[in-house]
């Protein structure tokens, strides 16, 4: 039986990214290894069972506890993994399982390969690859992103890391000019390769209790002849992070009053419904609440939205928000993962991006000239770009399309190549 260990791909954070990740890869590694023994480092305590069901499949894995805690005590915080390492008798969990894996996958949440977070982010990151590399485990990077790096410490160490891995992937050609960079000299094309996202194959559920609302526009024809339904993907970090956010990452335009307008003026302009889709499911305390920016946001549109705006209020799994996504006829994400649910649908797709990894992943299905920078863009200029982008829709719509069967097969193929060398490690 191969043992495998996936690192970086925690399904427990609200994070519907990072879920499809996780999922992504623990359905396409049991599609080829059926009997494979897949551990998947998480939030939790200790080590778990839980059962994976899509469709009429159901896996069986298990969880183990990973956590960046200074309470050193705790078996599952990151400190008391290096002291075990140190000092055996100490018998951590997540080292014993790591010690029995066969190889160890790692994914870094898709994008958290860098320092841009914070060191203790960076630390979390880092420290489970080094552990897996210190026990002698062959270690496989999944395709994402790497860097940017701030420091050269944090540089010098994501090289020696990328250096001693058995094998990595970037998820799009920008990345991988990044991960040639760091390997310099030990670059071989043989176990460096550029894919693309894994969850472009991540499969899609219908929501077992879809709101009433919801539901109509999806899926009542009568109702849905009269107008298209598109969807909106509001960021909560940035969106009530405010100024404090608009700072930290470099944002110029007023990201609040660009969704704002660009609601306003798809209800002026058009005869379409607006379906407000949240991506990360954190407690509506949290700043980084998606569906308390989509609630704000409706609240502020006022009489204008009656009827015409509905926000996605139920806790749906990555899979039940992508079959929602799906059935949309234009959608627009700030969160990059929730416009790979588009893309990957074959919805014409645009992003609010702040960041570069989305315009290397859009690059991938060719529709990078659907992604709009709030750092180098101003509010109107903004406004009106990505109201383009929904005008041309139509247009939008067989270009992607035409694209994407080759992307599912990069996709595919990739998960093909990375379950050979599993089972042959």
């Amino acid at each position: 039986m191969t043992s495998i260990s996936l690192l970086g791909a925690a399904p427990d954070t609200g994070n519907l990214g990072v879920s499809a990740l996780s999922n992504s890869v623990v359905h396409a590694i049991h599609e080829r290894i059926p009997g494979a023994d897949l551990c998947v480092f998480d939030n939790g305590k200790g080590i778990r069972r839980r059962n994976l069901r899509i469709g009429d499949s159901e896996w069986s894995l298990r969880g183990c506890g990973l956590v960046n805690s200074r309470r050193v005590y705790r078996r599952e915080s990151l400190a008391h993994m290096r002291l075990s390492q140190i000092f055996p008798k100490l018998m951590n969990p997540g080292i014993e399982t790591i010690r029995q894996s066969h190889v160890v996958l790692d994914i870094s949440g898709g994008d958290s390969f860098t320092d841009l977070y914070g060191s203790r982010r960076f630390e979390l990151i880092s420290r489970p690859k080094e552990i897996a590399l210190a026990a002698q485990k062959p270690l496989i990077l999944l395709p994402q992103t790497y860097g940017p790096f701030r420091s050269k410490k944090a540089q010098a160490r994501a090289a020696d890391i990328v250096k001693h891995s058995h094998a990595t992937w970037a998820r799009d050609a920008r990345s991988f000019e990044i991960m040639v960079d760091l390997l310099g000299s030990e670059f071989d094309s043989e176990r460096h390769k550029c894919g693309v996202d894994v969850a472009f194959l991540l499969p899609t559920v219908r929501p077992q209790q879809l709101e009433d609302s919801v539901a109509q526009w999806l899926e009542d024809e009568a109702y849905g002849a009269n107008s298209d339904v598109i969807g909106l993907n509001i960021s909560g970090l940035i969106y009530n992070g405010g100024d404090s956010a608009a700072r930290q990452y470099g944002i110029s335009a007023n990201y609040a009053l660009t969704v704002q307008n660009l609601v306003e003026r798809l209800l002026r302009e058009s005869d379409v419904n607006v379906l407000l889709v949240p991506h990360v499911n954190v407690p509506q305390a949290e700043i980084e609440s998606d569906l308390r920016a989509c609630r704000q946001l409706a609240h502020k549109l006022g009489p204008i939205a009656n009827g015409r705006v509905r926000v996605l209020t139920g806790q749906y799994s990555e899979m039940e928000i992508k079959w929602v996504i799906a059935r949309l006829q234009w959608f627009c994400g700030t969160r990059m993962h929730s416009t790979i649910a588009s893309l990957s649908s074959g919805v014409p797709s645009a992003a609010i991006a702040y960041s570069d990894k989305t315009l290397g992943v859009f690059a991938t299905c060719g529709q990078q000239d659907q992604v709009f920078d709030p750092r180098v863009t101003q509010t109107q200029d903004l406004v009106d770009s990505v109201f383009e982008s929904f005008a041309q829709r139509e247009h939008i719509a067989p270009l992607l399309q035409n694209k994407l069967p080759r992307v599912l097969s990069i996709a595919r193929s990739q998960m093909d190549t990375i379950a050979e060398c599993c089972e042959n490690l």
